[in-house]
């Protein structure tokens, strides 16, 4: 994925969406609103799947799943960060079999950056992985997404690293169409994602694009029980 580069200094909507430009989201919850406004406009027919990223996803995603009366899942998959900066994501990891590993090619130049330091990363994410399953599932089964139209939702997106591990495992299990939702994110990013779904809903495209979280007016870090409680929110199956 090539390197954004950015032509004015304006955030701006996404084509054709009602958000207006600079918008700042109130919080996840309501940024979830703001995204299943856009996604009942599509018109999706069948069965529907909402899946969410965690943690941030989860009350966007409970929000969208909600408003469609779909069910509610989680998509795990565990960041790999680099040395000096854990939040810069090198790779991604999908739990799996086997595990899903995207790296981000665009910082494999990066100092300490190499394939020994992410495989030596690889067990801890693993584990990450796990312990979400049983913290958040307590044992449920993931939901069946063969054939139908699946929603990924995450609460934004910066290098698309995350994201893009989990979709790429996803197509693994067959859904018929593949939707990314997101609030916010950088052009470059959505379109990089485009090649790896049928459609991407992203309402806020800022240019400079600096970090999610000056998007919220609350972006504070759920706790696995903010998690668990939105989650007690889902459809049925």
């Amino acid at each position: 994925m090539s390197k954004p580069v950015w032509i004015d200094t304006q955030a701006t909507a996404h084509p054709g969406s009602a958000m207006a430009p600079a918008t700042v989201f109130r919080n996840r919850a309501q940024a979830g609103r703001a995204l299943a406004s856009e996604l009942l406009q599509l018109g999706l027919q069948g069965r529907v799947v909402v899946l969410a990223l965690p943690r941030g996803g989860v009350p966007v995603a409970a929000e969208i799943a909600s408003a469609l009366g779909a069910p509610l899942d989680l998509l795990l998959v565990r960041k790999i960060g680099a040395p000096f900066q854990p939040e810069l994501a090198v790779a991604a990891v999908v739990d799996g079999s086997p595990p899903e590993l995207v790296v981000n090619e665009d910082a494999a130049g990066l100092p300490g950056v190499n394939d020994a330091w992410i495989q030596q990363q690889l067990p801890a994410a693993l584990r990450e992985i796990e312990r979400r399953r049983g913290v958040y599932l307590a044992g449920r089964p993931p939901q069946p997404v063969e054939g139908a139209t699946v929603i990924v939702v995450d609460d934004g997106v910066a290098t698309g690293t995350t994201l893009r591990a989990a979709l790429r495992a996803l197509r693994r299990r067959r859904p018929a169409r593949l939707i990314v939702a997101v609030p916010v994110g950088p052009r470059a990013t959505m379109v990089g994602l485009s090649d790896e779904v049928d459609q991407v809903v992203c309402l806020l495209e800022p240019r400079p694009f600096r970090a999610i979280g000056l998007h919220y007016l609350d972006f504070h870090q759920l706790t696995d029980d903010e998690v668990r409680a939105a989650l007690g929110t889902a459809q049925p199956g």
